[in-house]
């Protein structure tokens, strides 16, 4: 019976698929092919004419977009117009078009795109519409766009096919524009405090600056193996030695891992970095960072998340990875002096590790495992240990652990930030450490970056870095819970796999 109702609908969708191929035909044969048209002058959005009614009442008005909805009754008929900035009725009459015109948009379907050039009333029932002078068809949709999209319990398919997602989905569209708002207001920020925005290559032979499997390609013109950024760190501090006191780059980079609800194996990144600073201005700078981006695009520095009331107007939380482990779970780290320790700590928690791991790798483990799930409200989590830490400066007092912070809401990681290592001999000597994990099979370790040493030769001064993951902020000023949500075009799997 299943199999029957979807070949009666197939047949259907086909019929109506045709009978839309059979008027563009007729169009065309009449001379009034609709993608001959190249333009059509719009003089306004539908938000616009709703927002100040006052100032278009009886003026004319010329609108452009999709045909969402049509009832024809007669002499007279109303149709619904989505734009931009949303949609807006319009009363078509005949005897305001002329009997041609009224027939060709009687002929009209849903998803055509129309222009629709009248003035602006009110109806009876209060609604704000254009009273239609002439209706123009300025592309005609072959394909029939769902009732409704957002209905569809294979999600798949918004993500697949996004344009029709925004079509069908004003807070689809709203997100997008929201995230478009958070982008700007984050330069806006930072150019007001002198930092300049740069760019750097994608394209690189050493894919350094972060913990992640790179992607890798090949220069046919130079006949060279390279790789696909994971960070944007090591050339930016090139240009704090060249004496660019602050830089900054928004940019995507990829990470050849997995996709789930937090992952996309391409995604934007800003970095920040800042002469004659450390990681406790950097905090000031993230935390002003995000409540006055927040204020900007919301109005409030207080979102909510998943149900959950965020508040960004209060000072951050910030207490260190050892600290942090003994409040939430009563582990005092402080106690821990050896590798062999940390592995039996592990394991008697049941915390899995690999035979590389040292102390602070422990340290880290045990975190991701018993803290992060805590930290919903905003808190910078401090002094990481120097083994997950190959770019940071010591602390000067405790040089097992850096000077580091990673900034987490919603139990996710939000921004990650430093003082800078700035120490050429010691950065030799992480590297080679990182060399020697990527021997013992760590996909994910750095390599020696002999240039980026040598800058460091030259001279860096004392610098505050921070890379801040766009798409997550931009979920969490959206209450998005999947980072798909907040890409226009998210990584996907081939449909025949």
């Amino acid at each position: 019976m299943a199999d029957q109702q979807n070949q009666v609908k197939e047949e259907d969708l086909n019929h109506l698929l045709k009978v839309r191929r059979e008027k563009l035909a007729e169009l065309q044969e009449a001379g009034k092919d609709p993608f001959k048209i190249t333009k059509y002058d719009v003089t306004v959005h539908s938000s616009e004419i709703k927002e100040h009614y006052d100032q278009w009442e009886g003026k004319e008005a010329s609108v452009a977009g999709r045909l969402m909805s049509k009832r024809v009754m007669g002499k007279a008929s109303f149709c619904n117009v989505q734009d931009l900035k949303g949609n807006i009725q319009s009363y078509v009459a005949r005897d305001s078009l002329g009997e041609d015109a009224y027939k060709e948009f009687k002929k009209l379907d849903i998803g055509d795109i129309v222009g629709i050039k009248g003035t602006a009333f009110t109806t009876k029932t209060g609604e704000i519409s254009i009273h239609a002078e002439s209706v123009t068809l300025l592309t005609k949709s072959l394909q029939i766009l769902p009732e409704k999209f957002h209905g569809l319990t294979n999600t798949d398919l918004r993500y697949r096919q996004r344009y029709v997602d925004l079509i069908m989905n004003p807070e689809v569209r709203d997100t997008f524009v929201k995230r478009s708002q958070i982008i700007k207001a984050i330069r806006d920020h930072l150019d007001a405090q002198g930092f300049m925005e740069v760019e750097t290559p994608m394209l690189v032979a050493n894919a350094g600056g972060a913990a992640a499997r790179p992607f890798e390609t090949h220069y046919n013109a130079l006949d060279e193996d390279v790789k696909l950024r994971i960070s944007l760190e090591l050339y930016l501090k090139r240009l704090i030695v060249g004496g660019l006191e602050r830089v900054y780059e928004i940019g995507r980079v990829f990470r050849n891992e997995g996709v789930d609800t937090r992952h996309n194996p391409e995604f934007t990144l800003m970095e920040l970095y800042q002469a004659y600073t450390d990681y406790h201005g950097m905090m000031d700078l993230v935390e002003d960072l995000f409540r006055s981006v927040a204020l900007k695009v919301l109005g409030t520095a207080v979102v909510t998340y998943d149900g959950v009331e965020i508040d960004l107007s209060k000072p951050f939380e910030r207490i260190t990875m050892v600290d942090a482990l003994k409040k939430y779970k009563g582990i005092d780290f402080t106690q821990i002096h050896t590798d062999e320790e940390a592995k039996a700590l592990a394991d008697q928690y049941h915390v899995e590790y690999q035979a590389h791991h040292k102390k602070g790798d422990i340290l880290n483990l045990l975190f991701e495992e018993f803290v992060e799930e805590h930290l919903v409200q905003p808190t910078f989590i401090m002094d990481h240990p120097v083994e997950i830490s190959p770019l940071t400066k010591r602390k000067p007092d405790d040089p097992d652990y850096t000077e580091r912070f990673e900034l987490f809401i919603t139990k996710r990681e939000m921004a990650n930030a430093y003082s800078e290592l700035n120490d050429p001999l010691d950065q030799i000597e992480r590297f080679k450490a990182q060399e020697a994990l990527l021997a013992a099979g760590d996909e994910e370790a750095n390599t020696m970056d002999e240039d980026f040493v040598n800058a460091l030769m030259i001279g860096m001064p004392p610098t505050g870095g921070i890379g801040i993951g766009v798409d997550r902020f931009v979920m969490l000023l959206t209450d998005s819970y999947a980072i798909r949500d907040v890409l226009l075009f998210p990584t996907m799997k081939p449909l025949d796999k």
